[in-house]
């Protein structure tokens, strides 16, 4: 069973009041609410570990994982975000980047957030769902400023694999 832990207290002793994440701009005012099973802090060495169906929202933005490793600079922002899946399934990740764009769907063994870049890697089954379209790969990655995203498949070292990444897009309506 998972229980709530002191988030915000926790977050605030961290200086993680204004988690820089991929959202809407109102998302980084938002207060942040994270749910597991277990916490490790240390605020010295500026990090946190989350560990059991971790689930984290702040505002848009929403992750869940079975364990989150949350990293802050020396400025006390958060610079680093990762969350690894487990069990079978991949950590998720979730955000609406405006008002009035549709909500962008991320999964991946691994997920993980540069604050400073606003760019998420999905790493290992990959798959990426934008406004309609998808891509699934080994490893993709989403520039949330540009919109811009990056795909490969998974190679051997000696060049085989299936060296192939998949892509459905999807026709936009003309009178938009």
């Amino acid at each position: 069973m998972r229980r709530e832990i002191g988030q915000l207290l926790v977050l605030t002793a961290l200086g993680f009041t204004s988690f820089p994440t991929i959202a809407l701009e109102s998302d980084a005012s938002a207060p942040i609410e994270i749910a597991a099973d277990q916490l490790e802090l240390d605020d010295r060495q500026g990090t946190a570990v989350y560990t059991g169906g971790v689930d984290l929202q702040q505002g848009s933005m929403h992750l869940k994982a079975a364990r989150v490793d949350i990293q802050r600079g020396n400025n006390g922002q958060v610079s680093l975000v990762t969350a690894k899946g487990g069990g079978g399934e991949r950590a998720y990740l979730e955000q609406k980047p405006s008002p009035d764009q549709e909500i962008v769907k991320g999964w991946g063994d691994t997920v993980v957030y540069h604050a400073a870049q606003r760019r998420v890697e999905l790493i290992g089954n990959a798959e990426l769902h934008q406004a309609g379209d998808t891509f699934d790969g080994a490893y993709v990655e989403y520039y949330l400023d540009s919109r811009r995203v990056q795909a490969r498949s998974a190679q051997n070292s000696d060049g085989s694999g299936d060296g192939r990444v998949r892509m459905t897009l999807t026709p936009r309506d003309s009178s938009q």
